[in-house]
C-alpha cells in the first residue's frame, strides 16, 4: 500500500522546455567575453560534448554540489576551444547560469493540483531533488509548493545524491516510511528509477515532453513500476 508519493524536481514537478532558450544566451555571451568568435552551433556542439563527458565523471559520485558540476561543464567548455576562463569570467558564469535556470522552470499545469489531491487522501508527500539548496528553496517558495509538501529536501542538505541509497535512506528517515510504502516519480531513469528501485520503492518514470533528462550516460537502467506523461495519471495508480 502506498502512505507517501516522493517527487523529483526538475522534469517531474517542473518542465525543462525552456532550459536551452534560457541557457544558451548565458553561454554565448561568455563565449564573447572570452573572445572566441566561433560559430554559434559549433560553440553549442562544444558545450554538448563537455557535458557529456563530465556527465560520465559524475555518474558514480555518491555525492557532489550542482555549483561544482556546472562549474566543470564550463571548464570543460573552455579547454576544448582552447580558452581558459579567469576567474571574474567564470564566476559571472555560474551566477548568471544559476539565476537563469531558476527563473526558465516551469512548474507543470497539473503540478499543484496533483500534489493537493495526494496530500487530500492522506498520503505524505514531498520533494527529493538532486540540486543546491540555492536553487531549490527559492523555486519551492516562488511556485507555493511548500503548502502541498510535507517536507522537501536537496541532495546538498542529505549529503548524498541519487542514484546512491543514502539520499533516499534520508527521504524515508524525514518521512517516517518504509521504502516499500513509497511511491517515487522522477524523470531521470538512471537516478530516480535505478536509486529508488535498489532501495525497494515503486517508481513512475515521468516522460518530460519527450526532452531527454540530463545527466543520463546511457548505462543499463531498471524497468519503472509506472510510465507516465502527466502528474495527473498518478492519482490512479495511488488509488488502485
Amino acid at each position: 500500500m502506498i502512505s507517501g508519493v516522493f517527487f523529483d524536481l526538475g522534469g517531474t514537478l517542473f518542465s525543462y522546455r525552456n532550459v536551452a532558450r534560457a541557457t544558451i544566451p548565458v553561454l554565448l555571451e561568455a563565449s564573447e567575453r572570452l573572445g572566441i568568435s566561433a560559430d554559434p552551433e559549433h560553440l553549442k556542439e562544444t558545450f554538448t560534448q563537455a557535458g557529456a563527458e563530465i556527465n560520465v565523471r559524475y555518474a558514480d559520485k555518491p555525492y557532489f554540489l550542482h555549483v561544482d558540476y556546472f562549474a566543470d561543464i564550463f571548464r570543460r567548455f573552455t579547454e576544448l576551444v582552447h580558452a581558459p576562463a579567469k576567474p571574474e569570467i567564470h564566476d559571472w558564469y555560474l551566477d548568471t547560469h544559476r539565476v537563469a535556470m531558476i527563473d526558465c522552470l516551469v512548474v507543470k499545469e497539473d503540478c499543484l493540483a496533483t500534489l493537493e489531491h495526494l496530500r487530500s487522501t492522506g498520503l505524505y508527500v514531498s520533494v527529493v531533488s538532486n540540486i543546491d539548496d540555492d536553487m531549490l528553496t527559492p523555486l519551492i517558495e516562488r511556485e507555493g509548493l511548500g503548502a502541498h509538501l510535507h517536507h522537501w529536501t536537496s541532495s546538498e542538505a542529505a549529503g548524498s545524491c541519487k542514484p546512491h541509497r543514502g539520499f533516499f535512506e534520508h527521504a524515508l528517515e524525514l518521512a517516517e516510511l518504509k521504502a516499500d510504502e513509497v511511491l517515487f516519480v522522477g524523470d531521470s531513469p538512471e537516478q530516480d528509477i535505478v536509486g529508488a528501485h535498489a532501495v525497494g520503492m515503486q517508481t513512475a518514470l515521468i516522460v518530460d515532453g519527450g526532452m531527454a533528462p540530463p545527466m543520463q550516460t546511457g548505462r543499463k537502467t531498471v524497468s519503472p513500476d509506472h510510465t507516465i506523461h502527466s502528474l495527473s495519471e498518478l492519482r490512479a495508480i495511488v488509488a488502485a
